[in-house]
């Protein structure tokens, strides 16, 4: 093994809840393990909105036999960060950061991990990336400028400002009705007739009402059809119709890396959800020794799998590890 190599028995890609989650009862069942992440610690509830409230209780967020404490019964993302932070120092949590894989192979029955600067060997690998990094894309004219946003951040910056809010979802209605709260000028693009039905019930009556009022414009059937530096062209129904606008927020939700999945050899289904192919019982993929844990593995079917309902999945990985282990 070279000075670049890093032998362990378990590769964990994708530091987010589940990869904190696998790593524990790797740690607990007393494997060696490593956990690769490309961004910062849980780097898709970083990414998430400054003032964001998640819709789960804190108890149905608990991992690891870990109490998380929150000031009310749905934690907020700070409080999110600082529970994930503590369960890292608390396990002392084998991970490293900034380091994105880029290709994997096998060899002499280990599978090779590499970031480029780095390569890690392991017997198992566990892939728990997520897909809150990669948005969905308008692919329009214009999308690159730097006043289109993928990720809603806080509202400060919309303050007076024409916002376009593209979508209908639960995303799209919290950021209007946020924007429009702190006198953002907003207007709605919504592919579909309607808003989608089932956006939060606290929510939904009052982006509806607002709709109704016109305190916020809604274009509905309404797609864009080129984005510019001081505005933006849609089509709708009636033809095509071009608003002033200072920002766009593309609320148009997001997907599984597919072309990261693939290129490590994972097989995807082709169902309409195009839903990686994992055993039910054991998650391991077509590959033998790989599984994938978490939201990703739900496919385009993004609202499949939460934190509180893929929380058992590292204990159920780690098991079928154990077991394969203890015959060899």
């Amino acid at each position: 093994m070279s000075d670049r190599d890093s032998m362990h028995d378990i590769i964990i890609i994708g530091g987010g809840p589940t990869g904190i989650n696998c790593a524990i009862e790797a740690q607990k069942a007393g494997f060696d393990y490593i956990i690769l992440e490309k961004g910062v610690l849980v780097n898709s509830i970083f990414n998430f909105p400054a003032n964001m409230t998640f819709f789960s209780t804190s108890l149905k967020l608990e991992i690891g036999g870990t109490p998380f404490i929150s000031h009310n019964d749905k934690p907020t993302r700070r409080e999110a960060l600082e529970y994930y932070r503590r369960l890292m120092e608390n396990f002392d949590l084998n991970i490293e950061f900034d380091a994105e894989v880029k290709n994997m192979s096998n060899a002499d029955g280990r599978y090779v991990v590499s970031t480029g600067e780095k390569t890690y060997k392991a017997k198992y690998v566990i892939i728990a990336t997520g897909f809150y990094d990669h948005p969905n894309m308008m692919n329009v004219p214009g999308e690159n400028l730097p006043k289109v946003k993928h990720y809603y951040d806080e509202v400060h910056h919309y303050i007076r400002k024409k916002v376009l809010v593209v979508g209908g979802a639960n995303s799209a209605c919290d950021v209007a009705l946020e924007c429009w709260q702190k006198s953002a000028d907003v207007t709605m693009a919504v592919r579909g007739p309607e808003l989608y039905k089932r956006v939060k019930y606290w929510i939904l009556p009052n982006i509806e009402n607002r709709i109704k009022e016109a305190s916020i414009t809604a274009h509905f059937n309404t797609t864009i059809k080129e984005i510019k530096p001081k505005s933006v062209i849609l089509n709708t129904p009636d033809g095509e119709l071009e608003i002033e606008n200072d920002f766009v927020l593309a609320m148009t939700g997001y997907s599984p890396n597919y072309e990261f999945l693939t290129s490590l050899g994972i097989e995807i289904g082709e169902d309409e959800y195009r839903t990686p192919v994992v055993d039910e019982d054991t998650l391991e993929t077509n590959l033998p020794g790989v599984f994938m844990g978490g939201v990703v593995g739900g496919g385009l079917k993004t609202t499949r799998f939460f934190i509180e309902n893929t929380r058992d999945q590292g204990e159920v990985i780690v098991r079928e590890i154990e077991l394969r282990e203890s015959i060899v």
